[in-house]
């Protein structure tokens, strides 16, 4: 009826340009507020926003700062985890791209090989579910799951082993995870004759096979019916 009615008065149904509030900081103390934010990247607008009062003697609320913020194109995320590096280990991986950065056939006889937790009985602690205060008990919001130990594939001596008989010449690589440097595991290698690829610890995972897990996960999803066993 509204549309109608605006069509008869006005003769079209375009809607009028909506009047907004003046804005009630100004450029100089938008500005302030990006700089606080990116100087110090873990403030929070609620403790960005008694600086700006004590700078500018202008009352601005977390809120306001907020809008500021987003309009700067600055939103808040999650940080990505990384671990801190010693001066130690800056300089044996300085010293390990040294020793490669003339490397280029011999990147073809690397064997990359990395492992992947890939769960079949049960969510992972990757599924949510909407509740409300006082039903965490409630049938429809619990997930049940086996306990015990889970089964594996293990493939470094069915699958990696005949693969790198088969070579020439391979240099097999792994990070320096628990499982790959347990005493178990390297005489595993000395016993085979395998040449490893040196690995400092808390190095950057270059290793393409990470991109491979991810399809793989990707085309377990897809089957049906989802697959129960690890055959």
């Amino acid at each position: 009826m509204r549309i109608g009615d605006h069509w008869v008065q006005e003769g079209t149904t375009d809607r009028r340009g909506r009047s907004h509030p003046p804005q009630c900081t100004t450029s100089r103390e938008d500005r302030q507020i990006v700089r606080m934010t990116v100087v110090d990247r873990s403030v929070t607008s609620r403790t960005v926003a008694p600086r700006i009062d004590s700078v500018t003697h202008h009352s601005v609320s977390a809120c306001t700062i907020q809008r500021r913020l987003q309009q700067s194109d600055l939103s808040a995320r999650r940080p990505l985890l990384g671990l801190p590096l010693m001066q130690n280990n800056r300089r044996l991986r300085h010293q390990w791209c040294d020793e490669r950065r003339m490397w280029v056939a011999e990147w073809n006889e690397v064997v990359f090989t990395d492992e992947s937790r890939i769960c079949l009985q049960h969510h992972d602690g990757q599924i949510r579910v909407w509740r409300h205060r006082g039903e965490r008990m409630l049938n429809s919001c619990v997930m049940h799951r086996h306990t015990g130990p889970a089964l594996g594939i293990m493939v470094l001596e069915p699958v990696v082993l005949p693969c790198l008989r088969g070579l020439a010449t391979a240099i097999f690589q792994q990070d320096t995870a628990r499982p790959h440097v347990a005493r178990i595991v390297q005489r595993f290698f000395v016993y085979h004759q395998i040449e490893l690829l040196p690995w400092s610890a808390r190095s950057p995972d270059p290793s393409p096979i990470e991109n491979m897990w991810s399809m793989v996960a990707q085309r377990l999803a897809q089957i049906t019916p989802t697959a129960a066993t690890p055959d």
